[in-house]
């Protein structure tokens, strides 16, 4: 619901043209996920605004040969089935390979193509437990780990095959030819935690320090109204998140210069006085003091309070639209931006099906044959 079609979402917000081909009934499962009107969902909304519906029942040979049509003039094939389920619908890569050539095909699995686990359902949970998002996860005050609870590994899984595609056709218009994309869930999952969230393990070996505790410059602190994040990333900034909070005797103390400022106690200590201060003063004090002394820190906002940020206000981050059936919508913009090639706002999610008619007139069905095939069952009737 996100791995796949979030990937080609970005595609079109850089200018593709997408098509997405969508079962019989109600179209794919995200359109009857939670926060739902007229017709549309949230989920499905957010993973694929930029691109056109068509309704196909692939199960017949008709809605068979129509995808066939739409692929011979494709540049790039996207499909996120279990490993088999492609090939047993006849639009595995052999298949649409004999169609076009050149084509790139781009496929999503949750655990890879083999192995012990390939067969099994894959949810972004999993993939967090077996990666070390989970355990990673650990307030020192609350030691129980817990999940990120948004869909990181999907997300950090369609930004992976976005890439892989516009390499994949780079190396096209460079003489490779069509090639097969593949990525699994899992492997984007370890890659995305890897960087900072396996420190500890990427040094093999004897000889290897490990100063600070898992954790510890990310600092939340609870005021006395709310709650606020520090990010103390060096160790003048570590004393001056001292300063910040009145503890000019301790960030000026021995035991905070050096090498002695990363043993445990001294950093228990730190912590420590910053929590004690912090719960004396509110999340807008506590705010202030520490942008003065320079201190990355942030409140920590609900979500209806991120739109009245005044730097994302400032960026323009979220847009804003009407859609004529399921009303009023938000979305946020395109975080890439392009001096010489910028971005123009893409239409909205399609009602599911919504664009049938045109897509077929485009291949040169017309309203007859268009009628046939809906009395057939190969397409929906518009709704």
């Amino acid at each position: 619901m996100i791995s796949g079609p979030l990937a080609p979402m970005i595609l079109a917000d850089q200018g593709a043209d997408v098509i997405k081909v969508e079962p019989p009934g109600y179209g794919e499962a995200a359109r009857q996920i939670m926060s739902y009107r007229a017709g549309m969902a949230a989920l499905y909304a957010n993973c694929n605004h930029g691109k056109r519906s068509i309704g196909l029942n692939l199960k017949m040979t008709e809605g068979l040969e129509i995808l066939y049509e739409l692929v011979r003039d494709a540049d790039v094939f996207v499909q996120n089935w279990r490993p088999g389920a492609a090939e047993r619908l006849h639009v595995g890569e052999a298949d649409l390979r004999e169609i076009n050539p050149d084509l790139v095909y781009a496929s999503v699995t949750g655990f890879g193509d083999d192995g012990p686990y390939a067969d099994r359902r894959s949810y972004d949970p999993i993939f967090q437990a077996l990666t070390g998002y989970i355990s990673a996860q650990t307030n020192p005050q609350i030691p129980i780990p817990d999940l990120v609870r948004n869909a990181v590994v999907d997300k950090a899984t369609s930004h992976q095959l976005a890439q892989g595609i516009t390499a994949a056709l780079l190396a096209r218009e460079r003489g490779a030819g069509g090639q097969h994309v593949r990525v699994a869930m899992l492997d984007a999952a370890l890659s995305f935690f890897w960087p900072d969230g396996m420190m500890r393990h990427t040094l093999v070996g004897e000889g290897v320090e490990n100063p600070m505790t898992p954790g510890e410059r990310f600092q939340m602190l609870a005021t006395s109204d709310g709650q606020l994040v520090t990010w103390m990333g060096s160790a003048e900034q570590m004393r001056d998140g001292l300063r910040a909070m009145g503890r000019a005797d301790l960030a000026d103390h021995p035991s905070q210069r050096g090498r002695p400022m990363l043993e445990e106690a001294n950093q228990q200590a730190r912590a420590e006085a910053m929590n004690e201060a912090a719960g004396k003063l509110s999340t807008a004090e506590v705010y202030e003091r520490m942008v003065a002394h320079q201190v990355p820190a942030a409140p920590i906002l609900t979500p209806s309070e991120v739109f009245e940020d005044p730097q994302i206000v400032h960026n323009g981050a979220v847009l804003e639209g009407e859609h004529p059936v399921y009303g009023r919508y938000r979305r946020v913009r395109p975080p890439l931006q392009f001096s010489a090639t910028p971005c123009e706002q893409t239409p909205p999610a399609a009602l599911y099906a919504e664009h049938t008619d045109e897509i077929l007139a485009e291949l040169g069905r017309d309203a007859a044959d268009r009628e046939r095939l809906r009395e057939m069952g190969v397409i929906p009737t518009p709704r």
